[in-house]
């Protein structure tokens, strides 16, 4: 596949992905290379990683725990630390591979490390692939409130190959399918489609859908790279489903995957799309229709529905305390800074359990 290239940095695909990192690596004149894993990803793609790599500087692995959960300040700690001892400076290169935790985290600490530090992010699941690993947004979560703390920087080259999927679960896959389905829904209605007819997709077909999705996120992050208007976009579902997976992110037995919670923030606020911008009623009904044929319907007790809604006030988007959602005048049609009342919230959370 042809490398995409943004404004700052390439983003490489599959067969390509590991001389474009040998070149890069050789052109600069960097002291040591630090590899970022987590407990899964230490096991499951590091080999192949490590395989790759055609350098002479010296490699260190640092491994932290997997799981949102500890994607935290203190693991940061432990990661700033660990690279002090083990001697990175400001010629230091880093390598995030994993998914969304770890290019996230990752790229927080070699922002901040010694004032910063040049990284690549290797995405190996769907989900940092289409969304994560591009864009520029590093951080950490701030207590159960997502991505509270950090900051935006590019990555120096994002590397995409294809062949890491095959260690993910059918469930992790479709987590990182609801991050293609909502590029779908605010950019292009034909692409939605496509993602929709999931039994008819062949692998090559998925390494294409990955590619325009990329596509879609980087186009509308160069109009905006410090998300002020259109990227703001990106967060279709993301008001109601980051509130949803911080809720039950404690809860063993009703905890929720990123794209699995977005899934759900989608249905709410298309209902939310059709009350309020006369968003198309037969369109709404087909997408939870195709996003529950995908993730199924958990249950969310209406004893939750508040407490769900309270966490919302943390959300990034907000503005003198107003809650603001990005809601859809059509498919492909997005509007941001759009507000509503708790009660058609709640209306929006009993669409989707009926």
């Amino acid at each position: 596949m042809t490398p995409i290239t943004t404004q700052d940095y390439s983003i490489q695909f599959n067969s390509d992905c590991y001389s474009a990192l040998s070149n890069y690596i050789q052109n600069n004149t960097f002291s040591n290379i630090f590899i970022l894993v987590d407990s899964n990803t230490s096991d499951l793609c590091l080999p192949k990683l490590l395989a790759q790599l055609n350098t002479e500087l010296t490699i260190e692995v640092i491994e932290i725990e997997a799981g949102e959960q500890h994607k935290t300040i203190e693991t940061c700690l432990g990661v700033w630390q660990t690279l002090s001892e083990l001697g990175a400076d400001r010629k230091s290169l880093m390598l995030n591979l994993g998914g969304g935790v770890v290019t996230d985290l990752g790229g927080f600490v070699a922002c901040t490390y010694q004032r910063g530090i040049k990284f690549i992010n290797i995405p190996t699941t769907l989900l940092s692939m289409v969304d994560a690993s591009i864009g520029g947004k590093n951080g950490v979560d701030l207590g159960a409130i997502k991505n509270q703390i950090g900051i935006i920087k590019t990555p120096n080259m994002v590397l995409v190959d294809t062949d890491y999927l095959s260690t993910l679960s059918s469930r992790e896959m479709r987590s990182g399918l609801a991050e293609m389905l909502k590029h779908g829904l605010i950019h292009n209605e034909l692409y939605y489609s496509k993602l929709s007819r999931l039994s008819n997709l062949t692998l090559e077909d998925l390494d294409q859908l990955i590619y325009d999705s990329i596509l879609i996120k980087k186009d509308i992050v160069e109009q905006d790279p410090t998300e002020q208007n259109l990227r703001k976009s990106l967060n279709f579902g993301h008001t109601l489903g980051h509130a949803i997976e911080s809720f039950y992110l404690n809860h063993k037995s009703k905890a929720l995957l990123h794209g699995e919670a977005i899934a759900i923030g989608m249905i709410l606020e298309t209902y939310l799309s059709n009350k309020l911008l006369d968003f198309p009623e037969d369109k709404m009904q087909l997408i939870k229709e195709n996003t529950i044929k995908v993730y199924g319907k958990i249950d969310i007790p209406e004893a939750d529905y508040l407490p769900i809604i309270e966490l919302m006030k943390f959300d990034k988007k907000n503005i003198k305390g107003n809650i603001n959602f990005v809601l859809l005048n059509s498919i492909g049609d997005p509007k941001i800074n759009q507000t509503t009342t708790n009660d058609l919230i709640i209306k929006s959370f009993k669409f989707y359990s009926n």
